[in-house]
């Protein structure tokens, strides 16, 4: 098979590492890839924007694939699915419709409402006086949330009024998210501690993968600004088969059934954020594609070829697909660039790949890095995830740490906590 992976990050170098090493895969294209994708064997990176829909129809039918692996969100929503679909291509991920379930946050909580799945109470407004007086006369703490896509940056913890009032006018006054922030969510704030669960879906018949769980905070302790992510770890000890169970069946299976009553069946990667708290299994969000950085985490977990398992996705047959994880742990740390998650600067040169990537039980992935002549230098806010694998998850920090400590480009941030929670309750 020829593949296409859409997209240019650290999920998509995960993507592009494991499926190359597939016997039944014989190229992998990545549109537009990173410097860490080029290096891959059997890979090629095409310089076509992962949200240039034209583009990466024609590159698809150009280069004769038989399969695209599509990684951000953004082209799902725009209907990249729906195209290629038209022109016989087949491709993982949802179409437009089933797409709303993370392009639109209002319309993922009136799913969950109608289905029956566990989540914090909501409201929805478009008039900001309407949005001033529920907060006004709810108690907080709150999540206001832009409905929209918003770069991973709509979504406030607000846990006093004028917090969520400034949000409010930020979003509906000011417009400081756009299109995306002309409708907002405001829910209850939920305790407890999140989890991340990504399932594969032909429409009807589910396949968890491994759990995973994020750290979105800058800094350790979960200090700072939030970000998209500085470092994963699976599996996820709060997330245990019991909690799992539950999972299937009062979140995935309800969204899988309710997506289709609804008309539009969900045929992909749906990822469900939750919060496990003292009222059992939460969702926070779903998103409708693979995590990052959880993706980083999971794949050198993956035993199974991942190639034929997305392929019975795309064609809406599941039946018969098993996957087998090692049982060792995988701990993810993001290095990110000097100033991230604000504005950054590029083309800081990064030493130390080659050795990192040497040690045993260790895999960097590139996200925001490009080739200059021989050299390869920062291009975005995440710029590596470094993943280590151990007996078990103090061994996989250590060893992800010593790849980490061998990588060096001015300004990089690093932090130095990731697995805590599962470290914690270890101990």
């Amino acid at each position: 098979m020829r593949l296409l992976v859409v997209g240019g990050g650290g999920r998509e170098h995960a993507l592009a590492w494991k499926l190359a090493r597939s016997p039944e895969v014989r190229e992998v294209l990545c549109a537009p890839g990173n410097a860490g994708v080029a290096g891959e064997p059997k890979a090629r990176c095409v310089p076509v924007a992962d949200t240039d829909v034209d583009g990466l129809v024609r590159l698809a039918l150009a280069e004769r694939v038989d399969l695209v692996v599509v990684g951000p969100e953004a082209p799902l929503v725009s209907g990249l699915v729906d195209r290629l679909g038209e022109r016989g291509v087949p491709a993982v991920g949802p179409n437009r419709l089933a797409a709303r379930l993370e392009g639109s946050k209002a319309f993922a909580k009136e799913l969950m409402a109608r289905q029956g799945i566990p989540t914090a109470a909501f409201e929805v407004f478009e008039r900001l006086d309407d949005a001033l007086g529920h907060v006004r006369t709810s108690p907080g703490p709150w999540v206001v949330k832009a409905d929209g896509l918003a770069a991973g940056k709509g979504v406030l913890l607000c846990h006093t009024r004028d917090e969520a009032e400034q949000a409010l006018r930020r979003m509906l006054l000011e417009g400081a998210f756009g299109e995306a922030g002309r409708r907002v969510v405001i829910e209850e704030l939920l305790e407890g501690e999140e989890a991340s669960c990504i399932g594969l879906t032909d429409g009807e018949r589910i396949l968890l993968l491994a759990s995973s769980q994020d750290h979105k905070r800058l800094g350790d302790g979960d200090r700072g600004p939030n970000t998209g992510g500085m470092g994963a770890y699976s599996p996820a000890p709060v997330l245990d088969a019991a909690a799992e169970r539950e999972v299937r069946t009062r979140v995935f299976e309800p969204a899988v059934r309710g997506l289709a009553a609804a008309g539009c069946p969900f045929r992909g990667i749906l990822y469900a954020g939750l919060m496990l708290g003292p009222r059992g299994p939460q969702v926070l969000e779903f998103n409708v594609r693979l995590g990052d950085p959880e993706t980083q985490a999971l794949l050198p977990r993956l035993r199974s070829d991942l190639a034929p398992a997305l392929l019975a996705v795309a064609r809406g047959d599941l039946r018969g697909v098993e996957l087998d994880w090692d049982p060792r742990p995988a701990v993810c740390v993001v290095m990110a660039a000097a100033g991230y998650p604000g504005p950054v600067e590029r083309g800081r040169p990064i030493s130390g790949l080659e050795r990192a990537a040497a040690l045993a039980d260790v895999a960097v992935f590139h996200a925001g890095t490009a080739r200059e002549g021989d050299r390869v230098v920062t291009r975005g806010g995440r710029v590596l995830g470094v993943v280590g694998l151990g007996s078990d998850v103090r061994a996989a920090a250590v060893r992800a740490y010593q790849a980490v400590d061998v990588i060096h480009f001015e300004g990089a941030q690093v932090r130095r906590d990731i697995a805590h929670r599962a470290l914690g309750r270890r101990a």
